[in-house]
C-alpha cells in the first residue's frame, strides 16, 4: 500500500470496511482508513489525499486549503450538513452523498413512528410492561383514514413516505421549497400547499422529509408549533437541527401535541437529562431509520464507487455541488 493513498476514509466508525475494501481492490486502487475526530487529526493524518469518504469529520476551508491535494469528497449518507459547500467549491473540491442508499428504511421508519404514537402502541406497550393492562390509558386514538399527513418535503424518501400513507386512507397534503421547479418531478395525487403555514394548521400529523440547510434551522418552534392543530401529531426522521428542542418540550408539555416520533435530535446521543426524555407520548429512536442490513451495504459500496468513478475521470453519481 502506498504511503499516501490517494483514497482515504478519514473518520469511519463502521465496524469493518470491507466491502469498500473490496470495490477499491477490483479497481487496483489503494486505500487508507483513519478515525479521525477533529480537523487537527484529519489535517495531520490525511496529507496526499485526493478523495475522502467522509461520515463525521468538520470539512471546511480549513481542511481544504491545508490539504491541496483534495479534490472529492463523498459522504456516508444523505446530508452534507458537515460539509460547508461554499468553501469545497471555492476549492475546487466536488461534494457528493448516497441520497438513496436507505430512503426505503427512512420511509418505513417514518411510517412505523406515526403508527407507534397515533394508535399509542409505544405507550401502551410500555405500560404493560409496568404491568398495567388497560386500554383507556390510550384513550383517545383516532381513525388513521380520517386524518390529513402533512408531508414537508417530497424528495426520494417523503415520495416513499407517501406511500405507504396511501393504503391506509390518509389524506395526503405536502409542501416543497422546490415545487415550483420546472427540473423536479413530484407525485402528483399529492395535493401541494402554498405555504408551510397552511400544511401545519390542516394536518393531523406533520413529518419532516428535507435536509437540514442554513435557511431552515429551527424551522419548527414556538411560532411553527402553535400553528399546528391541537392535539395534533409530529415525525421527524431528517435532522434534529430542523426542530427547536425547547419549543417541542413546550408544545408536549401543553398538550398541543398529542404525540411525537423522532429519529434525531439536535446533539447525539441525546443527552440522559434532556426534558424530552420525560414524555411518554414521545417516541425516540437513535437515529436509526437509514438501517438495514442491506442499506448498510448498500452505502458502503456506493460511497467507495463513487470514489473509483472520480479517479477514473468518470462523472459523478451523485454531486452535490456545481464547480
Amino acid at each position: 500500500m502506498n504511503e499516501h493513498p490517494k483514497i482515504v476514509i478519514c473518520d469511519c466508525d463502521h465496524k469493518n470496511v470491507d466491502v469498500e475494501a473490496g470495490v477499491f481492490a477490483a479497481a487496483g486502487m489503494d486505500f487508507k482508513w483513519l478515525h479521525c475526530v477533529t480537523q487537527e487529526e484529519v489535517i495531520a493524518q490525511c496529507q496526499g489525499a485526493v478523495c475522502f469518504l467522509n461520515q463525521y469529520a468538520r470539512m471546511d476551508e480549513a481542511v481544504f486549503k491545508a490539504i491541496p491535494t483534495l479534490k472529492f469528497i463523498v459522504r456516508y449518507g444523505v446530508g452534507v450538513d458537515n460539509v460547508n459547500l461554499a468553501d469545497a467549491t471555492k476549492y475546487g473540491v466536488q461534494v457528493c452523498n448516497v441520497p438513496d442508499y436507505g430512503m426505503n428504511e427512512v420511509a418505513d421508519q417514518a411510517m412505523a413512528l406515526l403508527l407507534s404514537v397515533v394508535r399509542k402502541t409505544w405507550l401502551l406497550g410500555s405500560r404493560v410492561q409496568a404491568g398495567a393492562w388497560d386500554y383507556a390509558e390510550a384513550i383517545p386514538v383516532r381513525r388513521l383514514s380520517t386524518l390529513t399527513v402533512g408531508i414537508v418535503g417530497t424528495g426520494r424518501i417523503g415520495s416513499e413516505f407517501a406511500k405507504r400513507l396511501r393504503p391506509f386512507g390518509c389524506k395526503i397534503i405536502a409542501f416543497d421549497t422546490g415545487y415550483s421547479q420546472p427540473s423536479r418531478h413530484f407525485p402528483e395525487e399529492i395535493e401541494y400547499c402554498g405555504s408551510l403555514e397552511e400544511l401545519l394548521s390542516r394536518s393531523d400529523v406533520v413529518s419532516l422529509h428535507c435536509s437540514l440547510n442554513e435557511d431552515n434551522q429551527r424551522m419548527m418552534n414556538e411560532e411553527t408549533f402553535a400553528q399546528m392543530k391541537d392535539g395534533s401529531y409530529f415525525i421527524n426522521v431528517s435532522r434534529g437541527g430542523l426542530v427547536d428542542e425547547a419549543a417541542l418540550d413546550a408544545a408536549l408539555t401543553s398538550g398541543k401535541l398529542a404525540g411525537a416520533g423522532i429519529d434525531v435530535v439536535m446533539k447525539e446521543p441525546l443527552d440522559r437529562t434532556s426534558p424530552l426524555l420525560c414524555h411518554p407520548n414521545l417516541m425516540i429512536t437513535p437515529h436509526m431509520a437509514w438501517y438495514s442490513e442491506e442499506a448498510a451495504l448498500e452505502l458502503k459500496r456506493k460511497c467507495a464507487e463513487e470514489a473509483v468513478r472520480f479517479l477514473n475521470g468518470e462523472p459523478a453519481r451523485y454531486p452535490v455541488n456545481t464547480l
